[in-house]
């Protein structure tokens, strides 16, 4: 016991660090309550308990045990001396023997055997990438280089197509645009009369004078070859439905002038009117038709209604007689110049 007081009053801080369970806080509790007289003083430490103590017992019981191992003086052992080392008789190195002829013949066979069987696999290989090569030329060729070029000609043929149509886009637009400007020139004239034959129709009810009567029949008379001729650039536009309102509209003008239209000149009205029917009757279905009977209702208007009943077998020369055509038979269509009706000045006496 007295040993165990002794270590609890002269252990340094490091020592009692190694006890499990002593953290830096309590070793140094434990340093500052020296001196201890007795176990018992301990445990007033702060931090100590039993379990702790006898463990701290046990370490310092190790400790004195250390010591007291280190202070023991080993025991020198007697030197032995050393084996004496019997020599062996030298051993006579055998005598080689040379190798006979056969098998040195043999020897000589198998290597040639092994230099011939190298010399056909190398040739076996060099034939197979030979044969590879023969074989494998015609079949790249026939299918890559030559699907290849038989491309690049489609190819050419095909930029040249191209360029072609691409030629003869630009002159249909072209001939579009020549178009739609003389369908807009017609559109405005169209207009324009129209906007005259209501001023005459209003001078006509306010004097109801011959002149305006007759100036009246002059406009709508214009009025429908101007529709006629805008029908045949709907026409050549494969623009059927326009065509049909076009061709509609001039009938219904031509069939109001028959209404009130001498007698001389009923007979030329009713054939145009005939023709426009059969150009309807063959809108939108057949329209090749519909065009050579437009065009002859357009040609009758351009040469005029007869003035008198002298210039009926003078001037107006009846339409032919409509042919029987296939309507998959499709003839070239012309269109024809544009015609601007001419303005008509007349000076109306109240």
């Amino acid at each position: 016991m007295s040993d165990f007081l002794n270590f609890l009053n002269t252990a340094d801080h490091d020592t009692l660090k190694k006890i499990s369970g002593i953290s830096n806080a309590l070793a140094e509790n434990i340093i500052a309550a020296r001196p201890f007289d007795s176990v018992d003083d301990l445990l007033i430490v702060h931090g100590m308990g039993k379990n702790l103590l006898t463990r701290m017992q046990s370490f310092a019981e190790a400790q004195e045990n250390e010591s007291e191992s280190r202070a023991m003086i080993p025991v020198e052992e007697e030197a032995l001396p050393a084996p004496i080392e019997k020599s062996q008789p030298a051993q006579e190195s055998p005598v080689e023997k040379k190798p006979s002829f056969g098998s040195r013949l043999g020897q000589a066979f198998l290597n040639f055997i092994r230099a011939l069987f190298r010399l056909i696999a190398m040739l076996i290989i060099i034939g197979g990438i030979g044969a590879a090569i023969y074989f494998s030329v015609p079949f790249i060729n026939d299918n890559l280089i030559v699907p290849m070029q038989r491309n690049t000609a489609n190819i050419s043929r095909l930029e040249n197509e191209i360029a072609i149509l691409q030629t003869q886009l630009d002159e249909m637009n072209t001939r579009v645009s020549g178009i739609e400007t003389n369908i807009e020139a017609h559109t405005a004239s169209l207009a324009k009369l129209e906007e005259m034959q209501a001023t005459l129709e209003q001078e006509i009810s306010n004097q109801n004078n011959g002149v305006m009567v007759a100036l009246k029949r002059e406009v709508m008379l214009t009025r429908s070859i101007e529709t006629i001729a805008r029908a045949r650039l709907f026409l050549s536009q494969s623009n059927f439905g326009l065509a049909h309102d076009d061709v509609q509209a001039a009938r219904d003008i031509l069939a109001e002038l028959l209404i009130d239209a001498p007698a001389y000149q009923v007979d030329a009205l009713n054939q145009i009117i005939a023709r426009l029917d059969f150009a309807l009757s063959n809108l939108p279905a057949f329209p090749v038709i519909a065009v050579d009977d437009v065009d002859i209702a357009w040609q009758l208007l351009m040469m005029g209604l007869p003035e008198s009943e002298a210039d009926v077998a003078a001037t107006f020369t009846p339409a032919p007689s409509i042919a029987t055509s296939s309507p998959d038979a499709i003839p070239t269509f012309t269109p024809t110049p544009e015609v601007t009706p001419s303005a008509i000045t007349t000076t109306a006496t109240p």
